[in-house]
């Protein structure tokens, strides 16, 4: 023991030996994780979201119809409920160029270099005066992130049973344009890249927005791999409607209880017949009494008790479902989506994630005053 204290400088063991000291650990165990939450068994839900989902275009994104906030909102609300933690949140990567072309043509592509274009497919004739550059970094790439979102989404789903993607559901897109604030076609695109990468055969979209799924039935046109049924309000955009698998349409003033009954009509039959490996559940909510852009009459309650008849339907037949927001224009939206997901982890039960240790800091009183040599 002297021979090794003989070779440390003296300096050097006055920093050895007061380290413990200042870190406040002198007599502790070492710092050890924290043990992980224990896990209910069954389905759980996983939480997909990032804070680049959020537009940012210097205000003018608040002319629009739709709140690109509402995503945030309901995240926070999530949290003051105590439902999830900050870091319950999984975090997407941006959509990749290669992934867009599963579905998009290159030519598509091209298009999002014109402020002009992108103008027109999200419906807001101000965007022509932003410069491009402007328009992909303030909210086309919000978009590829929330896209991502949907891929990551399905991943969990499979893995854990249910996710929540608090954003996508971009079901107006089509393969050569954009079109009713949608850019990217975020679920034909997450079904195109899990059968690449062979995670699942065959895929069901569950579209239960106000608005028919348009773009979602022509991405997927044609593909027995995939049966899309879409549920909306037939006198309103888009007009003409496209075909999908299955189309509903309902009349305007329809109700929770005429809702539900068409619903509980459908959805068995639709499940048979897709036999899908995963569901993708488009559960937007401008279905609502008093929403903007439509004429349906759903109550609050109604809209929660339609998405839980369709996760629960999934969970009794151990079908993996990924939920994502879709549409939604009165200012009530974002509470009625988050009223659905706070069921949802009421009834399943968020993944919980451990908490990071925290590294003590180290403040060596007079270190700042030694030589230079030393500090090495």
């Amino acid at each position: 023991m002297t021979g090794i204290l003989r070779r440390i400088s003296p300096v050097r063991w006055w920093l050895m030996a007061i380290m413990p000291i200042v870190s406040g650990h002198a007599a502790a165990e070492p710092a050890r994780a924290a043990p992980a939450e224990e896990q209910p068994r069954g389905p759980r839900v996983a939480v997909v979201y990032s804070k680049q989902y959020e537009i940012n275009m210097g205000g003018l994104e608040k002319t629009h119809a739709f709140d690109i906030h509402k995503y945030e909102k309901i995240r926070k609300q999530l949290v003051a409920d105590g439902l999830i933690a900050e870091r319950d949140c999984f975090v997407p990567k941006e959509l990749s160029r290669e992934q867009i072309l599963l579905v998009h043509t290159p030519a598509f592509l091209e298009s999002l270099k014109h402020s002009a274009k992108v103008a027109e497919y999200i419906e807001a004739p101000v965007a022509r005066l932003v410069p491009a550059g402007m328009l992909d970094a303030g909210m086309l790439r919000a978009f590829r992130y929330a896209s991502g979102g949907t891929i990551l989404g399905a991943r969990l789903a499979l893995e854990h049973g249910i996710a929540v993607n608090i954003g996508g559901g971009y079901h107006h897109a089509k393969p050569d344009k954009g079109e009713g604030f949608c850019i990217y076609a975020d679920m034909p695109i997450a079904i195109r890249l899990l059968q690449k990468e062979k995670r699942i055969a065959r895929a069901l979209v569950v579209d239960l927005d106000v608005h028919q799924g348009n773009g979602t039935a022509v991405c997927l046109r044609g593909d027995p791999s995939v049966f899309t049924f879409s549920m909306h309000q037939g006198n309103i955009y888009p007009i003409p409607k496209e075909k999908s698998d299955l189309d509903v349409e309902l009349r305007p003033g329809t109700d929770d209880a005429a809702y539900m009954k068409v619903l509980g009509e459908a959805l068995p039959g639709v499940i048979d017949r897709a036999r899908p490996d995963v569901v993708f559940l488009q559960a937007g909510c401008d279905v609502l009494k008093g929403d903007p852009l439509a004429d349906l009459a759903m109550t609050k309650e109604g809209i929660v008790r339609r998405d839980a008849y369709v996760i629960d339907a999934c969970v009794k037949r151990k079908l993996p479902v990924v939920m994502l927001l879709g549409g939604g224009y009165s200012k009530e939206a974002w509470s009625v989506q988050h009223a659905s997901i706070a069921r949802l982890l009421r009834t399943y039960g968020a993944i919980r994630q451990p908490p990071q240790p925290d590294k003590p800091h180290l403040k060596i009183p007079g270190l700042d005053k030694l030589p230079s040599k030393f500090k090495k």
